[in-house]
């Protein structure tokens, strides 16, 4: 049996994977370790920040997933409210 590393290594050695790993890194994660990061230093779990956006658990689970796959990708309104959830404020910014 592989492991989690031996079998992404494996997957990444495949060109259109590898492609679409880089893609997902380079525009989504970003955004995603931000959320995660600021969901951690709340000390929140999904269920809390839900409950504090007025939705449920599944909800922020497949928020917080669609910036791993990029399927979809959450408006604004909902960006800023799991931002207020954490107690912060959304900044969208062009550099």
């Amino acid at each position: 049996m592989l492991t989690h590393e031996q079998l992404k290594a494996q997957m990444l050695n495949k060109p259109a994977v590898r492609a679409e790993y880089e893609r997902i890194e380079r525009n989504e994660m970003p955004m995603l370790d931000l959320i995660l990061k600021a969901r951690s230093e709340a000390g929140l779990t999904q269920a809390q920040v839900a409950e504090r956006m007025g939705t449920k658990a599944p909800a922020v689970a497949r928020l917080e997933n669609s910036l791993i796959t990029g399927k979809h990708s959450p408006s604004v309104a909902t960006l800023q409210k799991y931002a207020a959830a954490l107690g912060k404020k959304l900044e969208v910014r062009l550099v």
